[in-house]
């Protein structure tokens, strides 16, 4: 019974997952997936992205988090379209909360939602929420044994993007290794080294983006 209860959840998920993105391409809308842990630099690289975006396309964001609304009032300061989605306490977004929340954005509006997941190595990467994208956000200070711990959000990731590499100086990590482990389990993934702090390597990102977004739109 355990076990048919687990197979219904994950299969409800799908079916959401499903109509989100049947509904987000016909609005031409590109949802974007960004996971990591807390404190990575997840809410960083958003809003450094919108800056560079926000001439060219329309964004909203959701912002989860297990309470507080800290992130999402940085990027309503921005001008931006954003929803704070609490989880209390779960430990990832499932696609029924983003079904619902699509309903407080004008879809017609917009060419891009930005989600920041629960801060998270793990749980958020077993639930798709309908995305067009996945992107992993790992930390310099976090150490380059993040990806053979906890290899399936990087198996899944369309970009990794190693943050703070500003800090490279003050920590034993390499990024050699962390290329090599991804690449071993993903071969098909794009790796980026950045700063929000000095802007390193956002220019590269964006380019990307912008090439992933027009193909799909």
């Amino acid at each position: 019974m355990y076990i048919k209860v687990v197979k219904q959840a994950l299969q409800f998920n799908e079916d959401c997952s499903k109509e989100i993105r049947k509904k987000l391409k016909e609005k031409s809308v590109y949802l974007i997936n960004v996971m990591g842990s807390p404190g990575t630099g997840k809410t960083s690289l958003i809003i450094e992205l919108i800056k560079k975006l926000k001439d060219q396309y329309k964004v909203a964001v959701v912002e989860g988090d297990i309470a507080g609304k800290i992130d999402a009032e940085k990027i309503d300061s921005l001008g931006i379209p954003v929803v704070q989605l609490n989880t209390e306490g779960a430990c990832h977004i499932e696609a029924a909360s983003i079904k619902n929340i699509l309903e407080y954005f004008d879809l017609d509006d917009l060419d891009i939602i930005f989600i920041e997941n629960v801060g998270n190595l793990v749980c958020p990467a077993e639930f798709d929420i309908g995305e067009n994208m996945k992107i992993a956000v790992l930390s310099i200070p976090e150490g380059d044994d993040k990806v053979e711990k906890y290899p399936l959000l990087f198996s899944l990731a369309d970009a990794v993007i190693l943050s703070k590499f500003d800090m490279m100086r003050y920590f034993e990590f390499n990024d050699t290794k962390i290329e090599l482990d991804v690449k071993g389990i993903n071969e098909a993934t794009r790796i980026f080294r950045m700063s929000s702090r000095t802007g390193e390597g956002i220019s590269s990102i964006v380019t990307y983006l912008k090439e992933k977004i027009e193909a799909k739109i």
